[in-house]
Protein backbone atom coordinates (compact mmCIF):
# COMPACT_ATOMS: atom_id res chain seq x y z
CA UNK A 1 0.00 0.00 0.00
CA UNK A 2 1.53 3.35 -0.62
CA UNK A 3 1.57 6.01 1.68
CA UNK A 4 -1.14 8.88 1.57
CA UNK A 5 -0.24 12.16 0.51
CA UNK A 6 0.41 13.02 3.36
CA UNK A 7 2.23 10.63 5.08
CA UNK A 8 4.50 10.85 1.68
CA UNK A 9 5.89 14.55 3.21
CA UNK A 10 6.55 12.98 6.59
CA UNK A 11 8.65 10.43 4.92
CA UNK A 12 10.12 12.95 3.25
CA UNK A 13 11.54 14.97 6.30
CA UNK A 14 11.94 11.42 8.07
CA UNK A 15 14.81 11.18 6.24
CA UNK A 16 17.02 13.27 7.90
CA UNK A 17 20.24 11.61 6.20
CA UNK A 18 19.90 12.71 2.94
CA UNK A 19 21.22 15.95 4.45
CA UNK A 20 24.77 13.65 5.13
CA UNK A 21 24.81 12.50 1.36
CA UNK A 22 26.54 15.41 0.11
CA UNK A 23 30.17 15.77 0.08
CA UNK A 24 29.82 19.59 0.20
CA UNK A 25 29.84 18.91 4.05
CA UNK A 26 32.98 17.74 4.42
CA UNK A 27 34.69 20.02 1.89
CA UNK A 28 33.14 23.00 3.63
CA UNK A 29 34.16 21.54 7.69
CA UNK A 30 37.78 21.11 5.83
CA UNK A 31 37.67 24.49 4.62
CA UNK A 32 37.29 26.08 8.51
CA UNK A 33 40.14 24.14 9.60
CA UNK A 34 37.93 20.76 10.43
CA UNK A 35 39.76 17.49 11.55
CA UNK A 36 37.32 14.93 10.30
CA UNK A 37 36.88 11.91 12.77
CA UNK A 38 35.98 8.72 11.76
CA UNK A 39 34.36 6.18 13.66
CA UNK A 40 34.35 3.40 10.81
CA UNK A 41 38.02 3.24 10.95
CA UNK A 42 40.76 3.01 13.85
CA UNK A 43 43.03 6.30 14.57
CA UNK A 44 46.46 5.72 13.64
CA UNK A 45 49.06 5.88 16.19
CA UNK A 46 47.05 6.80 18.50
CA UNK A 47 45.43 5.28 22.17
CA UNK A 48 41.94 5.66 20.78
CA UNK A 49 40.29 2.28 21.35
CA UNK A 50 38.67 0.55 17.98
CA UNK A 51 35.45 0.40 17.58
CA UNK A 52 33.90 -2.98 17.48
CA UNK A 53 31.02 -3.10 14.93
CA UNK A 54 30.75 -6.69 14.30
CA UNK A 55 26.96 -8.45 14.28
CA UNK A 56 25.58 -9.41 17.39
CA UNK A 57 23.75 -12.49 16.55
CA UNK A 58 22.43 -15.08 18.66
CA UNK A 59 19.40 -17.04 19.09
CA UNK A 60 15.77 -15.77 17.14
CA UNK A 61 13.69 -13.71 19.86
CA UNK A 62 10.10 -13.25 18.44
CA UNK A 63 8.79 -9.99 18.04
CA UNK A 64 5.65 -7.76 18.43
CA UNK A 65 5.16 -4.57 17.25
CA UNK A 66 2.76 -2.12 18.92
CA UNK A 67 2.08 0.85 16.85
CA UNK A 68 2.60 0.89 13.49
CA UNK A 69 2.63 4.73 12.33
CA UNK A 70 5.44 6.37 10.77
CA UNK A 71 8.23 4.80 13.57
CA UNK A 72 6.58 1.67 13.81
CA UNK A 73 7.01 0.86 10.37
CA UNK A 74 10.26 2.62 10.48
CA UNK A 75 11.04 -0.20 13.55
CA UNK A 76 9.72 -3.16 11.44
CA UNK A 77 11.44 -2.84 8.72
CA UNK A 78 14.96 -2.57 10.08
CA UNK A 79 13.91 -5.56 12.58
CA UNK A 80 13.26 -7.25 9.40
CA UNK A 81 16.55 -7.08 8.22
CA UNK A 82 17.91 -8.74 11.31
CA UNK A 83 18.80 -12.38 11.24
CA UNK A 84 17.59 -12.95 14.64
CA UNK A 85 14.36 -10.73 14.93
CA UNK A 86 10.93 -12.40 13.29
CA UNK A 87 8.15 -10.44 14.08
CA UNK A 88 5.43 -12.45 14.80
CA UNK A 89 2.50 -9.67 16.10
CA UNK A 90 2.10 -6.24 14.74
CA UNK A 91 -0.93 -3.39 16.72
CA UNK A 92 -2.48 -0.71 15.68
CA UNK A 93 -5.59 0.91 16.52
CA UNK A 94 -5.73 1.69 12.74
CA UNK A 95 -6.14 -1.65 10.81
CA UNK A 96 -4.22 0.28 7.66
CA UNK A 97 -1.43 0.86 9.40
CA UNK A 98 -0.99 -2.82 10.11
CA UNK A 99 -1.66 -3.49 6.39
CA UNK A 100 1.04 -1.75 5.35
CA UNK A 101 3.47 -2.60 8.31
CA UNK A 102 2.85 -6.61 7.09
CA UNK A 103 4.58 -5.38 3.83
CA UNK A 104 7.99 -5.86 6.04
CA UNK A 105 6.18 -8.82 8.07
CA UNK A 106 3.92 -10.47 6.27
CA UNK A 107 3.52 -13.55 7.97
CA UNK A 108 2.84 -11.43 11.35
CA UNK A 109 -0.74 -11.59 13.22
CA UNK A 110 -2.57 -8.60 13.14
CA UNK A 111 -4.18 -6.97 16.06
CA UNK A 112 -6.48 -3.84 17.01
CA UNK A 113 -5.15 -3.98 21.10
CA UNK A 114 -2.11 -3.98 22.52
CA UNK A 115 -3.32 -6.69 24.86
CA UNK A 116 -3.70 -9.60 22.36
CA UNK A 117 -0.18 -9.01 21.27
CA UNK A 118 0.32 -9.88 25.29
CA UNK A 119 -1.97 -12.72 25.10
CA UNK A 120 0.36 -13.98 22.20
CA UNK A 121 2.61 -17.21 24.08
CA UNK A 122 4.95 -16.69 21.00
CA UNK A 123 5.79 -13.31 20.93
CA UNK A 124 8.66 -12.95 23.58
CA UNK A 125 9.82 -8.98 23.06
CA UNK A 126 7.57 -5.70 22.07
CA UNK A 127 8.57 -2.49 20.70
CA UNK A 128 6.29 0.22 21.76
CA UNK A 129 6.51 3.10 19.19
CA UNK A 130 3.06 4.45 20.87
CA UNK A 131 2.65 8.41 21.45
CA UNK A 132 4.46 8.53 24.92
CA UNK A 133 1.93 9.56 26.91
CA UNK A 134 0.63 6.22 26.17
CA UNK A 135 3.60 4.14 27.44
CA UNK A 136 2.72 3.70 31.00
CA UNK A 137 -0.19 1.21 30.61
CA UNK A 138 1.81 -0.15 27.62
CA UNK A 139 4.98 -0.96 29.44
CA UNK A 140 3.50 -2.29 32.28
CA UNK A 141 1.55 -5.02 30.88
CA UNK A 142 3.76 -6.07 28.90
CA UNK A 143 6.82 -6.63 31.58
CA UNK A 144 3.93 -8.24 34.11
CA UNK A 145 3.31 -10.29 30.92
CA UNK A 146 6.99 -11.22 30.87
CA UNK A 147 7.82 -9.61 27.27
CA UNK A 148 11.29 -7.90 26.65
CA UNK A 149 10.40 -4.23 26.25
CA UNK A 150 12.03 -1.79 23.96
CA UNK A 151 9.93 1.80 24.56
CA UNK A 152 10.30 4.31 22.86
CA UNK A 153 12.10 7.79 24.23
CA UNK A 154 10.72 9.92 25.87
CA UNK A 155 9.40 7.12 28.41
CA UNK A 156 6.44 8.88 29.49
CA UNK A 157 5.33 12.95 29.44
CA UNK A 158 4.86 13.28 33.05
CA UNK A 159 7.20 12.24 35.89
CA UNK A 160 5.09 9.91 37.51
CA UNK A 161 4.70 7.67 34.48
CA UNK A 162 8.25 7.91 33.83
CA UNK A 163 9.19 6.44 37.27
CA UNK A 164 6.95 4.34 37.05
CA UNK A 165 7.99 2.71 33.94
CA UNK A 166 11.70 2.90 35.58
CA UNK A 167 10.98 1.19 38.50
CA UNK A 168 8.92 -1.51 37.11
CA UNK A 169 11.95 -1.73 34.56
CA UNK A 170 14.24 -1.84 37.48
CA UNK A 171 11.64 -4.77 39.30
CA UNK A 172 11.69 -7.36 36.63
CA UNK A 173 15.69 -8.37 36.41
CA UNK A 174 14.49 -11.13 34.15
CA UNK A 175 13.54 -9.00 31.36
CA UNK A 176 15.41 -7.21 29.35
CA UNK A 177 14.33 -3.16 29.24
CA UNK A 178 15.40 -0.20 26.97
CA UNK A 179 14.80 2.73 26.01
CA UNK A 180 14.58 4.44 22.45
CA UNK A 181 18.37 6.30 22.71
CA UNK A 182 19.47 4.93 20.16
CA UNK A 183 22.31 6.85 20.14
CA UNK A 184 23.74 5.03 23.02
CA UNK A 185 24.35 2.07 20.79
CA UNK A 186 26.18 4.14 17.93
CA UNK A 187 29.25 2.86 17.38
CA UNK A 188 30.65 6.33 16.05
CA UNK A 189 29.03 7.64 19.19
CA UNK A 190 31.12 5.71 21.53
CA UNK A 191 34.23 6.57 19.71
CA UNK A 192 33.73 9.89 19.99
CA UNK A 193 33.44 9.58 23.66
CA UNK A 194 36.42 7.91 24.48
CA UNK A 195 38.39 10.46 21.85
CA UNK A 196 36.97 13.33 24.00
CA UNK A 197 37.55 12.05 27.19
CA UNK A 198 40.90 11.17 26.68
CA UNK A 199 41.52 15.02 26.12
CA UNK A 200 41.10 15.87 22.38
CA UNK A 201 39.23 18.59 23.21
CA UNK A 202 40.65 20.25 26.57
CA UNK A 203 37.99 21.25 29.30
CA UNK A 204 34.91 21.46 28.21
CA UNK A 205 33.85 25.01 27.64
CA UNK A 206 30.17 25.00 26.34
CA UNK A 207 27.83 22.66 24.27
CA UNK A 208 25.05 24.21 21.34
CA UNK A 209 22.81 21.42 19.97
CA UNK A 210 19.82 21.88 17.47
CA UNK A 211 17.19 20.57 14.98
CA UNK A 212 15.50 22.70 12.83
CA UNK A 213 13.19 21.22 9.98
CA UNK A 214 10.56 23.56 8.28
CA UNK A 215 7.28 21.28 8.78
CA UNK A 216 3.96 21.24 10.54
CA UNK A 217 3.79 18.88 12.58
CA UNK A 218 0.48 18.55 11.67
CA UNK A 219 -1.44 15.32 10.22
CA UNK A 220 -4.84 15.47 8.24
CA UNK A 221 -7.50 12.34 8.32
CA UNK A 222 -10.68 12.76 6.93
CA UNK A 223 -12.13 11.66 10.45
CA UNK A 224 -12.12 14.57 13.03
CA UNK A 225 -11.70 11.92 15.74
CA UNK A 226 -8.86 10.20 14.28
CA UNK A 227 -7.04 13.47 13.28
CA UNK A 228 -6.90 14.84 16.90
CA UNK A 229 -5.33 11.52 17.96
CA UNK A 230 -3.09 11.55 14.96
CA UNK A 231 -2.11 15.25 16.47
CA UNK A 232 -1.32 14.38 20.14
CA UNK A 233 2.29 16.33 19.33
CA UNK A 234 0.45 19.85 18.99
CA UNK A 235 -1.82 19.63 22.54
CA UNK A 236 0.50 20.33 25.45
CA UNK A 237 -1.38 17.59 27.27
CA UNK A 238 0.05 14.80 25.81
CA UNK A 239 3.42 16.31 23.81
CA UNK A 240 6.22 17.36 26.00
CA UNK A 241 6.76 19.79 22.18
CA UNK A 242 9.96 19.58 20.65
CA UNK A 243 12.84 19.79 23.20
CA UNK A 244 11.12 16.56 24.59
CA UNK A 245 10.15 14.37 21.72
CA UNK A 246 13.04 15.17 19.57
CA UNK A 247 15.64 16.87 21.65
CA UNK A 248 15.58 14.42 23.84
CA UNK A 249 17.93 12.22 22.13
CA UNK A 250 20.15 15.16 21.66
CA UNK A 251 20.24 15.91 25.22
CA UNK A 252 21.28 12.89 26.45
CA UNK A 253 24.68 12.70 24.42
CA UNK A 254 25.24 15.94 25.43
CA UNK A 255 24.77 14.41 29.46
CA UNK A 256 26.82 11.10 28.14
CA UNK A 257 29.43 13.28 26.60
CA UNK A 258 29.80 15.57 29.85
CA UNK A 259 29.37 12.67 32.23
CA UNK A 260 26.96 14.56 34.17
CA UNK A 261 23.08 16.19 34.05
CA UNK A 262 22.44 20.05 33.88
CA UNK A 263 21.84 22.43 37.35
CA UNK A 264 19.28 23.93 35.61
CA UNK A 265 17.69 25.07 32.96
CA UNK A 266 15.66 28.08 31.28
CA UNK A 267 13.16 27.91 28.23
CA UNK A 268 11.91 30.20 25.69
CA UNK A 269 9.32 29.12 23.32
CA UNK A 270 6.74 30.93 20.91
CA UNK A 271 4.45 30.15 17.83
CA UNK A 272 5.81 31.75 14.89
CA UNK A 273 5.18 30.14 12.06
CA UNK A 274 2.18 27.12 12.65
CA UNK A 275 -0.99 29.47 14.17
CA UNK A 276 -3.19 26.86 13.55
CA UNK A 277 -4.94 26.16 16.97
CA UNK A 278 -1.92 24.13 18.74
CA UNK A 279 -0.94 25.48 22.11
CA UNK A 280 3.00 23.45 21.50
CA UNK A 281 5.35 26.13 20.26
CA UNK A 282 6.82 26.03 17.09
CA UNK A 283 9.89 27.28 18.26
CA UNK A 284 12.45 27.22 21.32
CA UNK A 285 15.40 27.66 23.43
CA UNK A 286 16.67 26.23 26.01
CA UNK A 287 20.09 27.08 28.31
CA UNK A 288 21.16 24.31 30.36
CA UNK A 289 23.77 24.95 33.59
CA UNK A 290 26.20 22.15 34.20
CA UNK A 291 28.73 21.55 36.69
CA UNK A 292 31.74 23.79 36.29
CA UNK A 293 30.15 26.77 34.30
CA UNK A 294 29.50 24.57 31.48
CA UNK A 295 26.46 25.75 29.14
CA UNK A 296 24.46 23.66 26.98
CA UNK A 297 22.10 25.70 24.34
CA UNK A 298 19.28 23.75 22.82
CA UNK A 299 17.36 25.56 19.66
CA UNK A 300 14.44 24.01 17.64
CA UNK A 301 12.33 25.33 14.81
CA UNK A 302 9.58 24.11 12.96
CA UNK A 303 9.56 27.24 10.79
CA UNK A 304 12.70 26.83 8.96
CA UNK A 305 15.36 24.14 8.24
CA UNK A 306 18.50 25.91 7.57
CA UNK A 307 21.59 24.09 9.10
CA UNK A 308 19.60 21.01 10.15
CA UNK A 309 20.75 19.20 12.94
CA UNK A 310 24.05 18.43 14.99
CA UNK A 311 25.54 18.54 18.11
CA UNK A 312 28.70 21.48 19.02
CA UNK A 313 31.18 20.78 22.04
CA UNK A 314 33.61 23.78 22.84
CA UNK A 315 36.92 23.11 24.46
CA UNK A 316 39.96 24.53 25.94
CA UNK A 317 41.82 22.75 22.86
CA UNK A 318 39.32 22.14 20.08
CA UNK A 319 35.56 22.17 18.96
CA UNK A 320 34.28 19.13 17.75
CA UNK A 321 31.06 18.68 15.56
CA UNK A 322 28.77 15.97 15.78
CA UNK A 323 26.35 15.75 12.34
CA UNK A 324 24.73 12.47 11.60
CA UNK A 325 27.34 9.32 11.38
CA UNK A 326 30.24 12.16 11.03
CA UNK A 327 32.20 14.69 12.98
CA UNK A 328 34.62 17.48 12.75
CA UNK A 329 37.69 18.71 15.06
CA UNK A 330 38.57 21.95 15.33
CA UNK A 331 41.57 22.50 16.79
CA UNK A 332 43.12 25.96 18.67
CA UNK A 333 46.46 27.08 17.54
CA UNK A 334 47.89 27.20 20.79
CA UNK A 335 46.15 23.08 21.55
CA UNK A 336 48.98 20.47 22.72
CA UNK A 337 49.74 17.59 19.47
CA UNK A 338 47.64 14.71 20.42
CA UNK A 339 50.25 12.22 18.48
CA UNK A 340 48.50 11.23 15.15
CA UNK A 341 49.31 14.50 13.75
CA UNK A 342 51.99 13.22 12.43
CA UNK A 343 50.79 11.07 9.94
CA UNK A 344 47.63 12.41 9.27
CA UNK A 345 46.97 14.42 6.02
CA UNK A 346 47.51 18.21 5.95
CA UNK A 347 44.84 20.15 4.24
CA UNK A 348 45.74 24.24 3.92
CA UNK A 349 42.57 26.40 3.48
CA UNK A 350 43.57 30.03 3.59
CA UNK A 351 45.60 30.83 6.91
CA UNK A 352 43.76 27.40 8.69
CA UNK A 353 45.28 23.64 8.30
CA UNK A 354 42.98 21.00 8.97
CA UNK A 355 44.40 17.46 9.94
CA UNK A 356 42.36 14.50 9.04
CA UNK A 357 41.63 12.48 11.16
CA UNK A 358 41.29 8.77 9.10
CA UNK A 359 40.69 6.04 11.07
CA UNK A 360 41.04 2.51 11.00
CA UNK A 361 44.05 3.66 8.74
CA UNK A 362 46.31 0.59 8.88
CA UNK A 363 49.52 1.62 7.62
CA UNK A 364 51.26 5.03 8.99
CA UNK A 365 51.30 6.32 5.56
CA UNK A 366 51.07 9.81 4.19
CA UNK A 367 47.30 10.29 2.45
CA UNK A 368 46.06 11.60 -0.69
CA UNK A 369 44.92 15.53 -0.60
CA UNK A 370 41.41 14.69 -1.26
CA UNK A 371 38.80 15.66 1.03
CA UNK A 372 37.49 13.09 3.43
CA UNK A 373 33.62 12.39 1.49
CA UNK A 374 30.50 12.17 3.52
CA UNK A 375 29.54 8.28 4.14
CA UNK A 376 26.39 7.49 3.73
CA UNK A 377 24.69 5.09 6.94
CA UNK A 378 25.93 1.69 6.45
CA UNK A 379 23.69 0.90 9.59
CA UNK A 380 20.81 3.26 11.61
CA UNK A 381 21.52 4.00 14.94
CA UNK A 382 18.22 2.65 15.12
CA UNK A 383 19.71 -0.87 13.62
CA UNK A 384 22.41 -0.80 16.27
CA UNK A 385 20.13 -0.30 19.15
CA UNK A 386 17.60 -3.10 18.33
CA UNK A 387 20.58 -5.32 17.33
CA UNK A 388 21.50 -4.69 21.06
CA UNK A 389 17.95 -5.15 22.69
CA UNK A 390 17.67 -8.55 20.46
CA UNK A 391 20.96 -9.84 21.49
CA UNK A 392 20.58 -8.70 25.21
CA UNK A 393 17.23 -10.07 25.64
CA UNK A 394 18.32 -13.73 24.18
CA UNK A 395 21.61 -13.32 26.58
CA UNK A 396 19.58 -12.73 29.23
CA UNK A 397 16.76 -15.18 28.94
CA UNK A 398 19.69 -17.99 28.42
CA UNK A 399 21.30 -16.38 31.58
CA UNK A 400 18.04 -16.54 33.67
CA UNK A 401 17.30 -19.74 33.14
CA UNK A 402 21.21 -20.91 33.12
CA UNK A 403 20.34 -19.48 37.41
CA UNK A 404 17.10 -21.67 37.36
CA UNK A 405 18.88 -24.52 36.56
CA UNK A 406 21.44 -24.44 38.74
CA UNK A 407 19.97 -22.49 42.10
CA UNK A 408 16.70 -23.03 41.89
CA UNK A 409 14.31 -20.15 41.10
CA UNK A 410 14.00 -18.75 45.43
CA UNK A 411 16.10 -15.97 45.43
CA UNK A 412 15.46 -12.73 43.58
CA UNK A 413 18.74 -10.95 45.19
CA UNK A 414 20.67 -14.42 44.28
CA UNK A 415 19.36 -13.84 40.60
CA UNK A 416 20.45 -9.90 40.57
CA UNK A 417 23.79 -10.54 41.57
CA UNK A 418 24.24 -13.17 39.42
CA UNK A 419 22.94 -11.19 36.55
CA UNK A 420 25.19 -8.55 37.44
CA UNK A 421 28.99 -10.64 37.27
CA UNK A 422 27.17 -11.34 33.52
CA UNK A 423 26.94 -7.57 33.02
CA UNK A 424 30.13 -7.65 30.84
CA UNK A 425 28.43 -9.80 27.67
CA UNK A 426 25.68 -7.16 27.92
CA UNK A 427 25.71 -5.04 24.46
CA UNK A 428 26.11 -1.49 24.79
CA UNK A 429 22.89 0.38 24.85
CA UNK A 430 20.94 2.32 26.95
CA UNK A 431 18.98 1.06 30.12
CA UNK A 432 16.04 2.62 32.29
CA UNK A 433 18.59 4.85 34.44
CA UNK A 434 19.60 6.63 31.54
CA UNK A 435 15.89 6.58 29.65
CA UNK A 436 14.41 8.12 33.18
CA UNK A 437 17.09 10.80 33.60
CA UNK A 438 16.06 11.81 29.97
CA UNK A 439 12.88 11.62 30.29
CA UNK A 440 13.45 13.87 33.93
CA UNK A 441 15.26 16.35 32.06
CA UNK A 442 13.24 16.57 28.67
CA UNK A 443 10.21 17.28 31.12
CA UNK A 444 12.04 20.02 33.07
CA UNK A 445 12.95 21.71 29.61
CA UNK A 446 9.62 21.59 28.42
CA UNK A 447 8.16 23.01 31.88
CA UNK A 448 10.81 25.71 30.93
CA UNK A 449 10.03 26.77 27.81
CA UNK A 450 6.29 26.65 28.10
CA UNK A 451 6.23 28.88 31.48
CA UNK A 452 9.21 31.27 30.09
CA UNK A 453 11.11 30.04 33.86
CA UNK A 454 14.28 28.77 35.29
CA UNK A 455 13.62 25.57 36.81
CA UNK A 456 16.42 24.26 39.14
CA UNK A 457 16.94 20.18 39.14
CA UNK A 458 15.93 18.45 42.21
CA UNK A 459 17.78 15.33 43.20
CA UNK A 460 14.66 13.23 44.52
CA UNK A 461 13.40 14.09 40.83
CA UNK A 462 15.79 11.92 39.68
CA UNK A 463 15.29 9.28 42.16
CA UNK A 464 13.62 5.76 40.77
Amino acid sequence: MKPDRNEQAELNDFNRRDFLKSSSISTLMMMMGGVALRADDKPAATATPSIDEEKHTGAPVNCGVIGCGLWGREIANTLARLPNAPIVALCDTYPGYVRRTKEAAPKAQGYDDYRKVLDDKEVQAVFVATPSYTHKEIVLAALQAGKHVYCEAPLANTLEDARAIAQAAKNSPKLNFQPGLQLRSDPHRHFLVQFLRAGAMGRPVRVRAQWNKKQSWRRTWPDAAREKELNWRLSSKTSLGLVGELGVHQLDVVNWFLSGRPLSVTGFGSLIQWNDGRDVPDTVQAIFEYPGGVQCGYESTLANSFDSDYEMFYGTDSAVMLRGNKAWMFKEVDAPLLGWEVYARKDEFFKETGIALVANATKLVAQGNKPVEEAPYTNTPLSYALEAFIANSGTLAGDVEDFKSNFGDSDPKALREYLANLSKKKVVSAGYEQGFEATVIAIKANEAITTGQRITFQKEWFDI
